[in-house]
């Protein structure tokens, strides 16, 4: 081969690596810098607890910076729409649980976006159960409880919920029919409001998750009296399951995971996989979310898509069966 073809070889192998290094670069690349991490509601609640804790050792394993974006309202609406609009690099995440994904599609006709073409399972790290909790100013101390306090009220009474159309006012739903009672789901922007309104007496009860009660009702300034769920919780064995109680059908119970924009490079999706997998080894980290009463595991993206397909359609069966029309 001559020198000259030898030149025009080289230049080509180097101009197909240069090629090559130029179309890989830039989505690998993009995780080196600062990452938003997007979270549906209010600071002060329960989602964003958990968002903060994440952010830290998930920065450490990046090697950039994590920032926790609130943007509140809808459900957690804005904050999915906001995932959908951006661009698919792996910079703007959404840290969520089932409601964004699982509920609203299912309860809203125009939510703005579609969880199946619109994001891209990240990874799974937690699971979590709802719970029935009574304000520190209502007398009753237990499920039963507060069933006969409400029938001394005529029979009525408000729950908070966090966010409307969600599992929380289904079960505040089912609750009301079960013991023929006239209960009305109060919703909130979130759960840290509800909680405000809850710990100064405003509203008699509330339907949320464990993260959101367990450290008032450790504190007892509310009680937890019943929560969703197969098996009693660790972090509150002596509250009973809706199961145990008679209440059936709340067994499955919802997840949080990290989700980017559809169309996010295979190679950065493992990228950010990793980086949780890695935060969930921390024993502290750990610790800060089973603390908070999730069941801490991770799944990856693949893992996290199976368990919001079977809990949809588990809960696409009970929103069918209550009437409830898309709203």
């Amino acid at each position: 081969m001559t020198r000259s073809a030898l030149s025009r070889r080289h230049l080509l192998t180097a101009a197909v690596a240069a090629t090559g290094t130029w179309m890989l670069g830039p989505a690998l690349a993009d995780t080196q810098r600062p990452v938003k991490l997007l979270v549906g509601f209010p600071p002060g609640g329960g989602t964003d607890a958990i968002a903060r804790i994440l952010a830290e050792p998930m920065k450490d394993a990046l090697g950039a910076p994590v920032v926790v974006e609130n943007r509140a309202g809808a459900g957690g609406q804005l904050a999915a729409q906001a995932l959908k609009a951006a661009t698919p690099d792996g910079t703007t995440l959404f840290l969520s649980h089932d409601h964004s994904i699982s509920i609203i599609p299912q309860v809203m006709k125009a939510p703005g976006y579609d969880p199946a073409t619109d994001f891209v399972p990240v990874a799974g790290f937690a699971t979590f159960v709802n719970a029935l909790a009574v304000s520190g100013g209502t007398p009753a101390q237990d499920y039963a409880g507060f069933v006969n306090w409400v029938r001394q009220q005529g029979g009525k009474s408000a729950v908070g919920i966090p966010a409307p159309a969600s599992v929380p006012q289904f079960l505040v739903q089912v609750l009301a029919q079960r013991n023929g009672l006239d209960l009305v789901a109060a919703p909130y922007r979130g759960s840290a409001p509800m909680m405000a309104d809850m710990l100064g007496n405003q509203i008699p009860a509330g339907v949320g998750s464990i993260p959101d009660f367990i450290e008032n009702h450790k504190a007892g300034k509310l009680r937890v009296v019943a929560v969703m769920g197969k098996e009693r919780q660790a972090i509150m064995p002596e509250v009973p399951t809706f199961a145990e109680l008679g209440v059936a059908g709340f067994e499955d119970v919802p997840y949080y995971g990290i989700f980017a924009p559809a169309g996010t490079p295979r190679p950065v999706l493992e990228r950010l996989s990793a980086a949780v997998a890695k935060a969930l080894e921390q024993p502290q980290v750990r610790e800060r979310l089973s603390g908070m009463g999730l069941g801490v595991g991770f799944m990856s993206g693949e893992e996290l898509h199976r368990r919001e397909r079977a809990y949809t359609q588990t809960w696409a069966r009970i929103i069918k069966d209550s009437g409830f029309q898309p709203q």
